[in-house]
């Protein structure tokens, strides 16, 4: 019985994740990380909470529309944060509401999800940060907190914040990084990399120039950007390209201009 259990949680856990972070686990010694599914839209509950719920849905996806006063750019929540905030290896809501509060060497503090998100409007979208007990944040951290309805507090999650890139084999390479973002990447970003519009709305986001994300953004280190390249793209294509492949193109993106870290503007 032991033994089948075994086997169906196998079979399980090939179907619903790539195969590459859940072996890196298993290498590391550690046991395998609780799979976790976020509930479906149609359980949202009625009344003030659902309400407050569907707003910070409404905000996460169209950040610009219902908090453009708070953004500096053409990024939403989503841009990063996939599939309204519910997708694996894409920093994913359910996986972040668990792990806060936490220590964070970027401010070195222990910051509350509130604060966490304050930094994705001040760098990720270039604005500026709501107000912590505002109506944007307040409504973002119930949609967090709703989504991760049922998640195990204290367990890893499979799939929880970016994929951790294994070691380069060789020294990213900006200029092969750039061949693989014209054959892979462009059709969605743009050759120039200033993403796509469609009937006067941005279709895809930019990744670097000045209505990108900034450089204090996580995704302006090279290691993090390959991650969520490596998991996440092309868009429905993730774990298609090599490793290395990921590292070069997160190399070539980097290489490019986008908006200076706000902390160190003189």
């Amino acid at each position: 019985m032991r033994h089948s259990l075994s086997v169906a949680l196998a079979s399980l856990l090939g179907a619903l994740l790539p195969m590459a972070p859940m072996a890196a686990s298993a290498q590391e010694g550690g046991a395998l990380p609780v799979i976790f599914t976020p509930p479906a839209d149609r359980e949202i509950p009625s009344g003030p909470f659902g309400d407050l719920v569907r707003k910070g849905e409404r905000i996460f996806t169209q950040t610009g529309k219902y908090a453009g006063k708070y953004v500096g750019n053409d990024l939403t929540c989503e841009s990063c944060h996939l599939d309204r905030g519910r997708k694996a290896y894409a920093a994913p809501l359910w996986g972040a509401y668990v792990t806060y509060p936490k220590f964070r060497t970027k401010n070195m503090k222990v910051s509350r999800l509130g604060e966490r998100i304050q930094g994705c409007f001040r760098f990720s979208m270039n604005g500026t940060a709501p107000p912590l007990e505002g109506d944007t944040i307040r409504s973002i951290v119930a949609y967090s907190f709703w989504m991760a309805k049922g998640a195990p507090v204290g367990t890893p999650l499979a799939g929880t914040g970016m994929y951790h890139m294994p070691a380069a084999t060789r020294h990213p390479n900006p200029f092969h990084g750039k061949k693989v973002y014209e054959a892979r990447c462009a059709l969605c970003h743009g050759a120039d990399g200033l993403g796509t519009s469609s009937g006067g709305e941005v279709a895809f986001p930019p990744v670097w120039g000045p209505r990108s994300f900034n450089r204090g953004a996580g995704l302006a280190k090279v290691s993090k950007l390959a991650g969520f390249i490596k998991m996440n793209m092309p868009l429905s294509k993730g774990d298609t390209l090599t490793n290395q492949e990921a590292w070069d193109v997160a190399a070539y993106v980097d290489s490019q201009p986008r908006p200076a870290d706000p902390r160190k503007k003189s």
